[in-house]
């Protein structure tokens, strides 16, 4: 007589009500029932309640396998593997009989801790106990397989069951997916077909995942067509993974239909998948309508709907917007998510170089900080030009033992490149060896450029050549060392090298190579590489492509050709390119022209004071001072002040930095009077004449001296 009410409950109980019903098993002397004591187990285990589980197993007088086995899906259940797993082992040491049930559950456990090993065990017992042929237990062990990168095992397993069922096809064809191998789901996919088993969203679903690019879009219509024909197109796995198969196949009109049609639907993931499409095809104005017809809806949105929303607010144009859902992340309580704190910081650092100190704040506010946390705020840093904060993050995640990864490593040799600190460059490379990262090419390519930074083109080889070849990163650095130390004719060279090898080539490549063309004067042979990228190796060139063509044209003051450059461009130039067009104008000695240019950039960039610098040193060349005047007291209007230069040496492990005209440092009189003596000795070669420095005309912070009018050298200051 089993009179608990519970026992004959089909959906979930409550915590109250398995307690209850506990308390009449006590009352009525029915809890020795082992019947009633496996329900009372498996009820307590489905309210996450495995201590209470436990306690009623631990207080059974006896025991059967269903006993076992619940205790041992409750662990599994609640993520708990090596406790189900030791529970096992007692069960078997006790001599208990495994069924295909106890199998299933711990495979299961298995398949989701991958511990590999493990399965081979169960697996083993699964053939000497006899269970080989159990249905259950064979998916199970071959789902295993298939999560456990075991996938061949998984396939040989599959071959010698007697009896398949849709979850074995199934779970093969998700093992096949997560390997990437296509032609083998569509392969298996067929054969399910041909053998008229049942199909369902769990076969179709990872097959979507499979089709990412353009040439997979009729494949994704055909079985499109498939799931609509079986009626499947509204459960909710295959709904969102044919949302993302259009929208990767970059067919956004139909992943938009299939979303319209799916209105009663959706589930929160389906109106993500959604707002990722648009995203991912940067029609942000699309994204952020759905993203508020999702708040209007009240919908509770998670971790991922934020940090989507929040990673296309990245630039100027979007910093309030992006200010504004940091407001509303706080308010909805989720600052504290790392997820959402992270694409919050690489927004703050992407948005203006003012917004490092907002970025600061969210990573100090993380209470935990994940390796993302670390390596976005320390490449921030860099790539902001705070190469000494960075270089202290990274002293403090050594220091506390922190994971370092390739990312960090690239991003504190770049900090260790602009700062010049070629010992503490040195240090790192120690560190980048016993981590076993020399031959990452992220890391490699960091040392190739921090060695060259620091002068030691020989040391930059040396990384290059320890490193793998096999992309465009590293060769794109090595052209860059060479073609900067005014090596142009060996950076050009390993361009050639780099075509004839099949290295695909990308458009910083290219400009590479045209950096080193600009470098050694070959201008002709420059914008026959710059018209090769389109024609010969279909890229489309970008701006900075462009910029270094310019630059070409200007260091041969070919003004005019420069100009028809900028005039030819599909696209309307930027800040870059005007300004390598003023600085070419400059060099030129074009006033008419620069006064131009600077119009432009004045437009798009009033706030920078390297434009006023520039046309300001300009008029005074030539003596127009009220023009000068002019251009001072606009930018006193604006309120632009000029930043004065930076230099750092590195001596004895110390780095000391300087700025123009500088006092400041402690042994000022010294450093003064080395660089007087070693002016005078000084001799600049222009054309065969050897012309004199004088002093005044030097700078301490900037070795960037050119030729002027007078025949002296003169600083120029960016």
């Amino acid at each position: 007589m089993r009179p608990l009410h519970l026992l004959n409950k089909t959906n979930l109980p409550t915590l109250l009500e398995v307690a209850v019903t506990h308390c009449q098993a006590i009352k009525l002397s029915l809890i020795t029932d082992t019947y009633i004591s496996n329900n009372l187990i498996s009820s307590y285990a489905k309210c996450k309640q495995l201590n209470s589980s436990l306690k009623v197993f631990d207080d059974m007088p006896h025991r059967d396998t269903a006993s076992w086995n619940t205790i041992i899906t409750g662990h599994v259940n609640s993520g708990t593997f090596f406790s189900a797993w030791e529970v096992l082992k007692s069960m078997k040491r006790l001599g208990f009989l495994f069924d295909g049930y106890t199998f299933g559950s711990m495979l299961k456990g298995i398949a989701i801790s991958g511990g590999l090993k493990y399965g081979q065990q169960v697996h083993s017992d699964i053939v000497k106990m006899g269970f080989d042929d159990n249905v259950y237990a064979a998916s199970a062990l071959l789902d295993m397989y298939s999560k456990c990168s075991g996938v061949e095992d998984a396939d040989k397993v599959f071959m010698h069951m007697q009896e398949r069922n849709t979850v074995s096809w199934n779970a093969l064809i998700a093992g096949y997916a997560e390997m990437g191998n296509l032609q083998r789901c569509i392969e298996l996919f067929s054969c399910m077909e041909m053998e008229s088993v049942k199909v369902d969203d769990a076969t179709f679903a990872p097959l979507l995942t499979l089709l990412y690019d353009v040439e997979s879009y009729n494949l994704t219509r055909q079985l499109h067509g498939k799931i609509m024909k079986r009626g499947l197109e509204h459960e909710n796995t295959v709904l969102n993974a044919t949302i993302t198969a259009y929208a990767e196949c970059g067919c956004i009109e139909d992943a938009k239909s299939v979303f319209d049609s799916a209105d009663g639907c959706r589930d929160l993931v389906t109106w993500n998948s959604m707002l990722a499409a648009y995203l991912e095809h940067d029609l942000d104005k699309c994204g952020f309508d759905i993203f508020l017809e999702m708040v209007r809806l009240r919908l509770d949105l998670d971790a991922y709907t934020y940090s989507s929303i929040i990673s296309a607010c990245f630039g100027d144009a979007q910093h309030s917007l992006g200010k504004s859902l940091h407001v509303l992340v706080i308010k909805r309580g989720l600052e504290q998510v790392t997820q959402i704190s992270n694409v919050l910081i690489s927004m703050y650092l992407k948005s203006n170089s003012q917004s490092v100190d907002d970025a600061l704040k969210v990573f100090e506010r993380i209470d935990v900080k994940d390796l993302v946390s670390w390596n976005t705020i320390l490449t921030g840093l860099s790539q902001n030009g705070m190469s000494e904060n960075a270089i202290r993050l990274f002293q403090q995640m050594h220091l506390d033992y922190l994971a370092i990864d390739q990312y960090a490593f690239a991003a504190v040799l770049r900090s260790c490149s602009d700062l010049a600190t070629l010992q503490l460059g040195q240090q790192i490379h120690v560190l980048v060896v016993k981590s076993g990262l020399e031959g990452n090419e992220y890391v490699a390519s960091a040392l190739v450029f921090m060695y060259s930074k620091c002068g030691i083109i020989e040391d930059s080889w040396k990384s290059f050549e320890s490193s793998h070849k096999d992309s465009s990163v590293m060769w794109n650095s090595i052209i860059f060392a060479y073609a900067q130390h005014g090596q142009g004719k060996i950076a050009l060279n390993l361009f050639y090298v780099m075509t004839e090898r099949k290295v695909k080539l990308d458009h910083v490549t290219f400009v590479a190579a045209l950096t080193a063309c600009s470098h050694i004067g070959l201008v002709d042979e420059g914008l026959k590489i710059l018209k090769s990228m389109e024609t010969e190796y279909k890229i489309p060139p970008r701006m900075e492509n462009y910029a270094c063509a310019i630059d070409l044209l200007g260091r041969a003051g070919r003004l005019m050709e420069a100009k028809e450059l900028i005039n030819e461009m599909k696209f309307e130039p930027d800040v870059m390119v005007w300004k390598t067009l003023l600085g070419a104008c400059r060099a030129c000695g074009d006033i008419q022209l620069a006064t131009q240019v600077a119009g432009h950039l004045l437009e798009l960039d009033p706030g920078d004071h390297c434009i006023y610098v520039l046309l300001s040193d300009m008029y005074g060349n030539l003596k127009k001072w009220d023009e000068k005047a002019s251009v001072k007291r606009l930018m006193r209007e604006k309120g632009v002040k000029k930043v004065p230069g930076w230099s750092w040496i590195e001596l004895q492990n110390a780095v000391h930095a300087f700025n123009a005209n500088d006092h400041s440092h402690v042994n000022c009189r010294e450093i003064y009077q080395a660089l007087k003596e070693l002016i005078s000795e000084i001799r600049v070669f222009e054309n065969g004449l050897i012309l004199d420095v004088p002093l005044d005309d030097l700078d301490l912070a900037n070795g960037n001296w050119v030729v002027g009018d007078d025949g002296l050298v003169q600083t120029v200051q960016f």
